[in-house]
């Protein structure tokens, strides 16, 4: 418990300067790296034949962010096609068929990472580096850009200008992404992660047998795995493998990497939208006279109830998780098996129950995907966790699209008590009005509409029915894991799915690209819609939102619409599997 409370102590200090200077880069003001920064940029521009200061309206920005990643799947998917050709193929890997290609490249561009294939023998060198590493940059500096967008939107210091897509994606890519993945990959070296272009190496192992070691470029891909929120391992066994994930120390650095931007972010909104508060206030000669708390400073008024909200989140999840694994398993310890250490099936000794709760429950709150145990190994309530922190999709989340859905639910958090009160709903300064609630809870359904109709279709078809290879309750908890995953954008998996069928490729290809586009969409079009608004004075009656009690009315709405929305289908799930197991 101790090494828990450590390590979540160790990244509230981390996250405060990473949130400041992600800030500054959001907000375009100076910072240390900018005399180099400026000339790499500056070139990109002028090869891309780009304008940064060119101003996108919501409308603008959302469609180049659709298109310019539609053109990369174009590409992605060609390159996945023909990776037979001997260019960084030390392997002979051959190239990949249709629906797999088609899952596979979708699956990295929207930023989700979920595998159909073990990546030491189903991707080349060349697949790996131009295909699945250039993807894990490009689509989590798209999903950033998109959350700088719509911050700007609710800021709201222009009327229809939340930036430009291109200088936003450039400007995050160089100036947090690559610095952040060099010294991390070179830290990951340092633990003993692979960076080469070896071929596998085949070694005669004490047994006398022959063992085959995968090579290649690891650590480059490790590193902005996490950092990115990504998820997708070079190898099938992910960051459970020592080749990925040696050390503790390594471990350490994968689970601040995939935590500090998604806290980050979080950071950005409440520094953002209380440099727009002050800004009008000052023109309004209204500044308010008592200093700004330690909190507030740090986190920003608004930012701070928010990451308020999502750290209660985190921590109830985290301590059922790490409470479930602790008890062990019934049926083992009826075997004879001690349980003294808790449940360690699918677990590494290195990390033991503590360690991989902690990672368990921050890759899915953080919508990464990468793994250090098996979660189709998990416990059942323990297994429910990661699955009910994807379902609600705003657990932090990953490249700022967890704070764009947690700011919905602030949303209608705000308009049920300004119901209860008979008076008309006030968020950052702007009345909610039908537009804004019509645009609001369409972003939520649209979540668990992907996830429940594509589940049971899943269990009411042939095809679907042909890839659960567990009867009963985990069978159905394989199915929604699958699909929150895809939809979440998050990439883990229960693997016990034989998932490589073209049913499965197409309805989770589907699935992840409907989940990622739709909302960003959305979210884009409700800042959009909140920006063209005058602001409006607080007064007795305004609901103050950057308070520690809205954090826990937050709480509560999305544990209330989890509960209404998904409960029904994890009763039948993990809840009926573990009241059979402990029966």
């Amino acid at each position: 418990m101790l090494q828990l409370a450590v390590t979540i102590i160790i990244y509230l200090i981390l996250v405060i300067p990473v949130g400041r200077y992600l800030y500054h880069i959001a907000a375009e003001k100076h910072t240390f790296g900018d005399p180099l920064f400026d000339r790499v940029d500056g070139v990109i521009y002028r090869l891309g034949g780009v304008n940064p200061r060119n101003g996108m309206n919501w409308k603008q920005y959302a469609l180049t962010l659709v298109g310019t990643n539609g053109v990369m799947i174009a590409v992605g998917y060609l390159i996945l096609r023909i990776q037979r050709l001997p260019l960084f193929n030390p392997n002979g890997i051959d190239g990949m068929e249709p629906t797999l290609a088609f899952n596979t490249i979708i699956s990295f561009m929207t930023n989700t990472n979920l595998q159909h294939y073990a990546g030491e023998s189903g991707l080349s060198y060349l697949s790996q580096m131009l295909v699945i590493t250039f993807m894990m940059f490009v689509s989590a500096a798209s999903g950033y850009a998109a959350c700088v967008a719509f911050i700007r939107g609710l800021a709201g210091k222009t009327k229809d200008n939340v930036g430009n897509f291109y200088g936003d994606l450039v400007r995050i890519t160089t100036r947090i992404l690559l610095p952040f993945s060099l010294v991390g990959g070179l830290l990951l070296v340092w633990q003993g992660v692979p960076q080469n272009f070896s071929a596998n190496l085949v070694v005669n192992t004490l047994e006398g047998t022959s063992q085959v070691i995968a090579m290649g470029p690891i650590a480059a891909l490790e590193i902005i795995k996490h950092l990115g929120t990504n998820g997708g391992g070079f190898l099938g066994a992910n960051s459970a493998t020592p080749l990925e994930n040696p050390t503790m120390l390594s471990d350490l650095i994968e689970l601040y990497s995939m935590m500090l931007l998604p806290g980050a972010c979080v950071i950005t909104f409440g520094k953002m939208v209380g440099e727009s508060r002050r800004e009008r206030l000052r023109k309004e000669n209204a500044l308010p006279a008592e200093p700004a708390s330690l909190t507030a400073r740090l986190f920003g008024r608004e930012g701070r109830s928010i990451f308020a909200a999502m750290g209660i989140l985190f921590l109830v999840g985290l301590a059922v998780c790490f409470w479930a694994e602790s008890q062990g398993n019934p049926v083992l310890e009826d075997l004879g098996l001690s349980q003294a250490e808790g449940s360690m099936e699918g677990k590494e000794v290195r990390f033991g129950v503590a360690q991989s709760a902690l990672f368990t429950t921050v890759t899915t709150s953080f919508t990464t995907g990468t793994v250090n145990n098996m979660h189709d190994t998990l416990t059942p309530l323990g297994g429910m966790v990661p699955l009910l922190h994807m379902m609600l999709n705003c657990v932090f989340g990953g490249k700022g699209v967890g704070l764009m859905n947690m700011i919905l639910y602030a949303i209608l958090a705000v308009f049920i008590c300004g119901l209860m009160v008979g008076r008309t709903p006030e968020y950052l300064g702007k009345k909610i009005e039908g537009r804004e609630m019509k645009l609001t809870a369409l972003g939520i359904i649209v979540h668990p509409l992907l996830i429940l109709v594509f589940s049971a279709l899943a269990v009411a078809t042939a095809g679907g029915l042909a890839g659960i290879t567990n009867p009963g309750y985990h069978g159905l908890t394989q199915v929604l894991y699958e699909y929150a995953s895809s939809a979440a954008n998050n990439g883990s998996g229960f693997e016990g799915l034989a998932d490589n069928t073209a049913f499965w490729n197409m309805t989770t290809g589907v699935v992840m690209f409907l989940g990622r586009y739709l909302p960003i969409v959305i979210q884009l079009a409700i800042a959009g819609s909140l920006m063209k608004k005058n602001f409006v004075n607080e007064s007795a009656g305004t609901l103050r939102t950057c308070t520690f009690s809205f954090a826990v009315i937050l709480v509560f709405v999305v544990y209330i619409f989890a509960a209404l929305t998904f409960f029904p289908v994890l009763a039948l799930g993990p809840i009926a599997e573990h009241l059979t197991l402990w029966a």
